[in-house]
């Protein structure tokens, strides 16, 4: 059972020295005539909605509200820049959130062709980062997106989120059906990640795993 633990002192104290300096929003892309150059590398998150991402980048960051949080689903419709490190040394990525988005038709499918064609034409992109509910564990639209990032040749690591709010032995379950499917998945990285934005639990190690993806 892999849970993000086995990375070094050094690395988890370099990438918390880099997280704790700067890290500033820089903007947000409705379209991708409107992204960033090209020019650092990036890690994307995404997830259903309400997955908790934003609250995420928040204990990532140790941030208040770097990125903004709401109980409303679907509030992330662009993809939203953050830099980190002074001179920058890499971006965070905040997709729309995917599934049950409380926005017309039309509007979701506009999200869905944004991700899809920045996951696919974006030589900067180092890892996408799939959050997945401690709770519910891996649903169909997550199942979707995974086969979604197989097909586009992009590399991912699975994030279980709100890992507090589940019982020791519900969250043991859980985490051998999200390595099941894994295993089903070619570009899914084998090393599962819990974490919890409130306890903090498994922050250092993402932290260090996103250091160790944006050199590769």
């Amino acid at each position: 059972m892999t849970t993000g633990s086995d990375v070094s002192e050094d690395l988890s104290a370099e990438a918390a020295r880099l997280f704790s300096g700067r890290v500033e929003f820089l903007l947000s892309a409705p379209q991708l005539k409107f992204l960033p150059e090209g020019d650092v590398p990036e890690v994307a998150f995404c997830g259903r909605s309400n997955v908790g991402k934003s609250s995420l980048l928040n204990a990532l960051t140790g941030r208040r509200a770097i990125a903004r949080t709401s109980v409303t689903p679907g509030r992330t419709q662009e993809l939203n820049f953050f830099e980190v490190g002074e001179p920058t040394q890499f971006r965070l990525v905040d997709m729309p959130g995917y599934g049950f988005a409380k926005a017309p038709v039309k509007v979701v499918e506009k999200w869905k062709q944004l991700v899809r064609t920045y996951l696919r034409g974006r030589p900067v992109l180092k890892r996408t980062l799939v959050l997945i509910d401690a709770r519910h564990g891996v649903k169909p639209v997550d199942a979707e997106m995974m086969t979604m990032l197989d097909e586009t040749a992009v590399s991912y690591r699975l994030v279980l989120t709100k890992a507090d709010k589940v019982k020791a032995s519900d969250l043991a379950a859980t985490l051998a059906k999200v390595e099941a499917e894994a295993r089903k998945h070619p570009a899914a990285y084998p090393q599962i990640h819990v974490t919890s934005s409130e306890s903090k639990l498994g922050i250092d190690e993402l932290r260090a795993a996103v250091l160790t993806d944006v050199r590769i």
